[in-house]
């Protein structure tokens, strides 16, 4: 196995069973949350947070690497996170037009050329696509996770419940995670304190001790977008991940967690049963990963 090159912390999740999936039928049927199902997982060792940009910078300053954002020259940013002036610069997207493609924006440019990552180290790092992400697990020594495993490491040995902490967003009238409050796309209160991402550790950790499992950023994983539950049950994360790496060509993969975007209006994905997916070659604001390491 490769040395861990980076600096981030690891709980280990013991070889067990859980049940993945859900089947309260709130979510969106192309993405296949249930029914549940059984599944059967080794144990492997999962990073606390979602990788910072202090990690991402280290990767970088080492090896050289060039994001895709960085050699296409620009990426996806959430319009309320840009200067009036970038603003007026960009076109809202067809059918999301909160989505602005921005000259310059990369995971040192969050959002564009006038911005920076000055005091945002211990943020999550964002503007990375699949393939920015396998580069930087290839250089740690560790991989991305499967969904089974992202879930079952999400639960935090808990079942049944739509949230790490419960089933409800605000169980005891408390914020527990960075998604949207107000009107979305329009308005923020801001009752979580962040319009955009928030550091790591912000907020309690799960029942294993997982930062932000839900909310603040996407997170990649390694598995084809909307495959039967019963696959898990089948091929495991290390399986996934070495066909993932003989991927080239773009193609959809799984995505978890919702992000500070999330809202039940309009995507009600941050639930812990719930699924997404993404191409692999795009990369936004709100877009991020987490790894594990084989045991």
């Amino acid at each position: 196995m490769l040395k861990e090159k980076s600096d981030l912390t690891y709980k280990l999740i013991a070889e067990g069973r859980f049940i993945m999936g859900t089947n309260d039928q709130i979510g969106f049927p192309i993405d296949k949350e249930g029914p549940t199902v059984e599944v059967n997982l080794p144990a492997f060792r999962i990073s606390t947070t979602t990788v910072t940009i202090r990690e991402f910078k280290r990767f970088v300053e080492e090896t050289g690497y060039q994001t895709q954002a960085e050699k296409i020259g620009w990426s996806y940013v959430f319009f309320k996170l840009l200067d009036p002036k970038t603003l007026e610069k960009t076109q809202a997207t067809k059918d999301m037009p909160w989505w602005r493609a921005v000259a310059g924006a990369s995971w040192q440019h969050p959002e564009g050329t006038e911005s920076n990552i000055d005091g945002r180290l211990d943020y999550p790092v964002t503007q990375v696509s699949l393939n920015d992400a396998i580069a930087y697990c290839v250089w740690a020594g560790c991989r991305l996770p499967s969904e089974a495993e992202w879930e079952k490491a999400a639960r935090g040995g808990k079942q049944n419940l739509k949230y790490p902490w419960g089933n409800n967003l605000t169980e005891g009238h408390q914020i527990h995670a960075n998604t949207w409050q107000g009107n979305f796309p329009s308005e923020n209160t801001l009752e979580d304190g962040y319009l955009g991402t928030a550091p790591v550790e912000s907020y309690e950790p799960n029942g294993f001790g997982l930062y932000q499992m839900i909310g603040n950023v996407w997170e990649w994983c390694t598995n084809p977008r909307g495959i039967d539950l019963t696959a898990f049950r089948v091929y495991n994360g290390q399986e996934f991940w070495t066909q993932q790496l003989k991927e080239h060509a773009p193609h959809q993969v799984a995505i978890r967690g919702g992000s500070f975007l999330c809202h039940c209006s309009f995507c009600n994905r941050y639930r812990v049963g719930a699924r997404n997916g993404e191409m692999s070659d795009s990369a936004s604001s709100n877009l991020s990963f987490r790894v594990i390491r084989d045991v």
